[in-house]
């Protein structure tokens, strides 16, 4: 038996080596740069015993192959050359590992991602566990990187381009099925039968490799010289209409590849490995590797210090709308949490029941989950329209409707019903959790666990404590969110809490351009480009007019004047129009709507009484309305609503698509420089008034030349 630090390899009595990864002291395995070392000795021992048939690759931890590389030894690079020789000695090592002249076998269970994957991709042949932990794929483009280890060469050639590009480009993971599906694994068997399958495989020698299989019109794009200029322009045009041109690295991606298809695997490998140095060098990759960092160390923390959660057997959920079912589906799917929904009557239980009944049958369809744990997690999810089944439920999340007196009767209701430690977490967008908890008896128990719609989707919860709230509620809610699949940032009690406060003036400066006769589909394109998901109209529609027509005097009357909306809304709301919901909004739905093409209602415009007359260039709405959101972000530090610089920008990224690319509103101050920021709030001050007015801490920073981050 040979042992490094990170690796062993023991022979079977077949003459089959097995080669175990398993790096001490870490829950998951991750390629490090001084594995080259390790792997060059393995590499001599194995070559040197001519009694080996073949090899299997399998990793010594429970539930995870290799998750990827050590993104932290990038932060350490100075050059794009330093970052260039990483990508190569990575190349060079799973070169050594493909040439090898014995079958090597991947057996692949649990998370098999970037580095980790292209080690795999290296072997001769893969096995994957049908388990669904097991995923496999190369989210390096995440990172404002590309797979710098040989991923952008090896994987077109074993599952054809299109799907090589559309996972390198997304970064997407297939889980095992599909993964054998598009030619990526060999076999997919049951975890418990994971070696013995592997060994059987490399017994069979190293596997003949053709072409990967591909229908009519697959090879007539793949492989004649006018498809695949076809397919490299199309996907191109295709990125540029995504990204809006603001992250480099799938542009680079597609060069990588192509360079590889027309010249070869070496010129590929070369360009990888050139486009992998300058990428690690760009800000844009500076900044989503941040987020990388930030993500990774809040799932470490409790939200309160070393109070420890309280484990959560059983949660309840008041009330069965949207926000009500999104909340009970995460719970059972994701936490696998039993829950019980409370509504008023029969139907909104059906409604819950059936919201997460479509989504696990897309699921089921998909083949993402089993139809016995399509079953299983339904019975998780149960409803009542009284108490009964509440005396054992160790968290509620109230749903209801935000009105301050109803919340306080559910917070009263519980404190009946449930037990002396049973967590009230309330769902608002908007009121003070102070004001919620106000009559309450257990005041140390309630506090505010804030969605984003769809709860499904969006993976951002706020956190709220007001200043009763105990640390063993805080974390247990922490927690449970994270079970839940949330990245939750806690925050201090106030109206808006943070990511709809800084929300509110966006929206608020949007409608302000409407009303001076910048046109609806303009201002959505500006903040598209700026790199938002979606344009601040298009998001009023989408979340209901109405909504935040509610939220805007909660803010004004608790914050100030800058909260106050513009008149829009009421006028908007007085000719019906609360967006898609009605069918009635910025844009056409239903019948009037034309499939494929989003249109502007323009009858909107008469009802703002707004005379459409264009003045202003895209940065100058992008501008006005950006800076409203820095500014404020900043009040919300300087006020302590939220702890760090670090979740302001979690909050604004995962709470509403403030652009990755950017690192979140301070990130991106910094790169501004707080002197700029101000200088640009001064000018547009002395137009438009005290809205504009910056706020002392940037003030202050401006002056001292200070920066949020090191």
């Amino acid at each position: 038996m040979t042992t490094t630090n990170s690796f062993s390899l023991q022979i079977r009595d077949d003459n089959i080596g097995v080669i175990t990864m398993d790096i001490a002291g870490e829950s998951m395995n991750v390629l490090k740069a001084a594995f080259a070392d390790e792997i060059t000795a393995l590499l001599a021992d194995i070559k040197a015993n001519s009694q080996l048939k073949g090899l299997v690759f399998i990793s010594g931890k429970i539930d995870s192959f290799i998750a990827g590389a050590d993104i932290s030894m990038l932060d350490n690079c100075n050059t794009a050359a330093e970052a260039e020789a990483i990508g190569r000695m990575g190349q060079q090592m799973f070169d050594q590992l493909e040439q090898l002249s014995i079958p090597l076998v991947a057996a692949i269970h649990g998370p098999c991602l970037g580095g980790g994957l292209e080690l795999a991709m290296a072997c001769h042949a893969r096995v994957a566990t049908s388990d669904s932990k097991t995923v496999l794929g190369l989210p390096e483009v995440q990172l404002g990187l590309l797979p710098g280890s040989g991923g952008t060469q090896r994987l077109p050639r074993l599952v054809g381009l299109q799907k090589a590009l559309d996972m390198i480009l997304t970064g997407k993971q297939l889980r095992a099925t599909q993964a054998k599906k598009a030619g990526l694994v060999d076999d997919v068997v049951p975890q418990s039968i994971l070696l013995d399958a592997a060994v059987k495989l490399a017994l069979k020698g190293k596997p003949q490799r053709g072409l990967p299989k591909l229908n009519l019109v697959g090879k007539v794009l793949e492989r004649t010289a006018f498809g695949r200029n076809i397919l490299f322009s199309q996907a191109r045009k295709q990125t540029l209409k995504k990204t809006q041109g603001n992250y480099p690295a799938p542009l680079k991606i597609l060069d990588v590849i192509k360079t590889g298809v027309d010249n070869g695997k070496q010129a590929g490998l070369a360009a990888e490995a050139k486009a992998f140095g300058e990428l690690c060098m760009t800000k844009e990759s500076a900044a989503l590797r941040s987020l990388f960092f930030a993500t990774t160390q809040m799932k470490k923390e409790t939200g309160a210090g070393d109070v420890k959660p309280a484990k959560v057997h059983k949660a309840a959920v008041l009330g069965g709308g949207l926000m009500g079912g999104g909340i009970a589906n995460v719970t059972a799917t994701k936490a696998g949490v039993p829950v019980r929904i409370k509504d008023i009557n029969e139907q909104g239980i059906s409604n819950a029941l059936k919201y997460s009944y479509s989504l696990l049958q897309k699921k089921f369809k998909r083949r993402f989950i089993s139809k016995a744990d399509m079953q299983r997690q339904m019975l998780l999810i149960t409803g009542t329209t009284d108490y009964s089944g509440f005396h054992d439920v160790d968290i509620v999340v109230e749903a209801v409707f935000e009105d301050l007196a109803l919340k306080q009767q559910m917070v009263a209701d519980i404190e009946q019903h449930c037990a002396a430690t049973t967590v009230f977490a309330s769902n608002t967008s908007s009121l003070p959790i102070g004001q919620i908890a106000a009559k309450a008896e257990r005041p140390e128990n309630v506090i505010g666990l804030h969605y984003f719609s769809p709860v499904d989707k969006m993976p951002l919860a706020e956190v709220i404590a007001h200043e009763k709230t105990s640390d063993e509620t805080i974390s247990t809610t922490v927690d449970f969110a994270k079970k839940q699949g949330k990245t939750p940032i806690v925050v201090k009690d106030g109206a808006g809490f943070y990511v709809n406060r800084i929300l509110a003036l966006y929206m608020n400066e949007a409608a302000n351009i409407l009303l001076e006769g910048e046109p609806v589909e303009k201002i959505d394109k500006a903040l598209v480009k700026f790199g938002f998901p979606v344009g601040p109209m298009t998001l009023l529609d989408e979340v209901g007019i109405d909504v935040g027509a509610k939220i805007s005097p909660i803010l004004a009357n608790e914050l100030g004047e800058r909260f106050v909306a513009p008149a829009a809304f009421d006028k908007l709301l007085a000719d019906g129009r609360k967006g898609k919901k009605s069918d009635k909004g910025f844009y056409l739905y239903g019948n009037n709507s034309k499939k494929g093409k989003k249109l502007v209602d323009e009858s909107v415009y008469p009802v703002l009484g707004v005379t459409v007359a264009p003045k202003l260039s895209a940065d100058e709405i992008s501008r006005r309305c950006v800076v409203q959101m820095l500014n404020e972000a900043v009040r919300t530090l300087e006020e302590g609503i939220i702890g760090s610089a670090r979740d302001g920008d979690i909050g604004a990224i995962f709470g509403i698509g403030f652009p990755p690319f950017l690192g979140g509103p301070f990130r991106y101050i910094d790169q501004l420089g707080a002197a700029e920021l101000v200088a640009q709030l001064r000018n547009l001050e002395s137009r438009f008034g005290s809205r504009f007015t910056p706020a002392a801490l940037l003030v202050t920073m401006a002056e001292q030349q200070k920066r949020f981050y090191d």
